[in-house]
């Protein structure tokens, strides 16, 4: 007869930096179980409401990194306490002062993690200095709510709002888990007012978070993953093995890997937040339906882009205030920062740099041929070739953005324009025509109409409440037909 190991069931809430707490992890359906049903018995007390958030947001943080919780808890008392003594100051230049102490700290706290050793690097390669690299881990999420953070005590410098009076609303903001860990990146403008509102489900919320907490775990646990065990990682890790065809491939496969990755994930986190009553703003737009690389970048990780737009681009370099030339040179510099953001490592920076010529060139465009464009704009082989154009460059961009090092990219690149031949592809798709019907699939969904999951919410949301468990049921077996014994991480936590 088995015994209870009380040590081993003791072991399973703490922290196990092999198996950290995501929306994809067991133990998930056990906190979100116990979370949400303290948060409906506090439902109408909004303090009360608000702590069940707070601890439990803190507690899947440390699940999901350890004791690097500690630096989120230190963020929000630093910029909790600088905001409020920003709004309060008089004196301009004192103002400033703090507002520049703010981004310091946080700007400080994330090279120190996650630039140190590459910054290191380049001065062992330039200035032959040989320090050793420091034995630094990468805090989970620091990308995100540190940038949270800067957006908060800039809009208070700018006095768009009054900065947070209650410490406990400002911790709940930062930390609020379905977010914390890879957004999307939520101003506290939008985010703050609703924690003091009471709990109420407007019709269709339920069916709404729903449907984008299904749609993101097939997205993310069925497409994504199986794409990326079976063919694009097998490839990328060691390009000059296969041919072209094999290399475009998984360019492609690639393209719609970090879209339902990301993408995926976003939904269930912005569905979860649904449920608790909480809006926030939907993360990506079908973006490979763009027209061009402008609006790609509207459609593509919309928090993180109108963030670099109106705190980098606008706010720090003047936007397009100061020139044509120098609103190139803004765009340019905006996207290789934006690059060096998710990654230190030369393949984000020319990643991003790739993208700021692209916004540029894309300017320039518009500028110049503007009457061409307002002659074609509804001419369907124009915004063909526009769409295809677009896609194309962005598949090309992604090829440095998956890459470890500029030699894997460049061998990728090689292998795909002079070893690519048709010849092959029988071959090639007796192995991969699995994993060619799923990219598809993932393509096809990506491409339906803008108003197709409304149409559906509108549906559902009539629907019994047997109709969501049969459907959450056809997931679960759904899911276990694609379910590999390697779990694959989300792309973005690294980041």
């Amino acid at each position: 007869m088995p015994i209870f190991d009380t040590q081993e069931f003791l072991h399973q809430f703490l922290y196990d930096p092999k198996n950290p707490l995501l929306f994809n992890n067991g133990f998930f359906v056990y906190f979100f179980a116990a979370f949400i049903s303290l948060y409906y018995v506090c439902r109408n007390k909004i303090r009360a409401r608000n702590m069940v958030v707070t601890l439990f947001s803190l507690y899947f943080f440390y699940k999901a990194s350890g004791y690097f919780v500690w630096l989120v808890i230190i963020s929000a008392i630093t910029d909790y306490f600088l905001s409020n003594a920003i709004y309060r100051e008089q004196d301009k230049r004192k103002k400033k002062a703090l507002l520049l102490l703010s981004v310091a700290v946080n700007l400080g706290l994330l090279f120190y993690f996650k630039y140190t050793n590459f910054f290191l690097t380049l001065s062992n390669q330039f200035f032959a200095t040989h320090i050793n690299p420091l034995n630094i881990l990468l805090p989970v999420g620091i990308s995100f709510y540190t940038f949270e953070n800067l957006s908060y005590t800039i809009d208070v410098y700018r006095g768009e709002f009054e900065p947070e009076k209650k410490f406990i609303n400002y911790i709940v903001f930062l930390s609020f888990f379905p977010k914390l860990v890879m957004g999307p990146i939520v101003r506290a403008r939008d985010f703050l007012p609703q924690l003091r509102k009471p709990y109420e489900l407007q019709e269709g919320d339920f069916a709404k978070g729903f449907y984008l907490i299904m749609s993101g775990l097939v997205k993310k646990l069925v497409i994504s993953d199986y794409l990326t065990l079976n063919l694009v990682n097998y490839v990328f890790d060691d390009p000059a093995r296969h041919t072209g065809l094999e290399c475009a491939v998984a360019v492609f496969a690639y393209a719609i890997v970090i879209y339902c990755d990301f993408s995926g994930y976003s939904d269930v986190a912005i569905g979860i937040a649904r449920w608790l009553g909480i809006t926030i703003p939907p993360n990506f737009n079908l973006p490979y339906q763009s027209k061009s690389i402008t609006e790609f970048w509207r459609r593509w990780h919309i928090s993180l882009s109108s963030w670099l737009k109106d705190y980098l681009y606008i706010f720090w370099l003047g936007g397009n205030r100061k020139g044509r030339v120098r609103t190139y040179v803004n765009l340019f510099i905006t996207m290789l920062l934006g690059g060096l953001w998710h990654g230190a490592n030369w393949t984000f920076i020319i990643w991003g740099g790739l993208h700021g010529i692209g916004l540029a060139v894309h300017k320039i465009w518009m500028e110049r041929a503007s009457g061409f464009i307002k002659r074609n704009e509804t001419n369907a082989l124009y915004n063909l070739a526009a769409g295809l154009l677009t896609f194309l460059f962005v598949c090309f961009c992604w090829i440095f953005f998956k890459s470890p090092d500029y030699a894997t990219a460049s061998i990728m690149i090689s292998q795909i324009f002079t070893d690519f031949s048709l010849s092959v592809w029988p071959t090639f798709w007796g192995t991969y025509h699995n994993v060619i019907w799923l990219m598809l699939l993932g393509y096809a969904l990506h491409m339906v109409p803008e108003t197709l999951p409304g149409v559906i919410i509108a549906r559902i949301q009539k629907a019994p409440m047997v109709a969501f468990v049969v459907a959450f049921i056809a997931f679960l077996v759904l899911y276990a037909q694609f379910k590999s014994s390697t779990p694959v991480m989300p792309i973005y936590l690294k980041f």
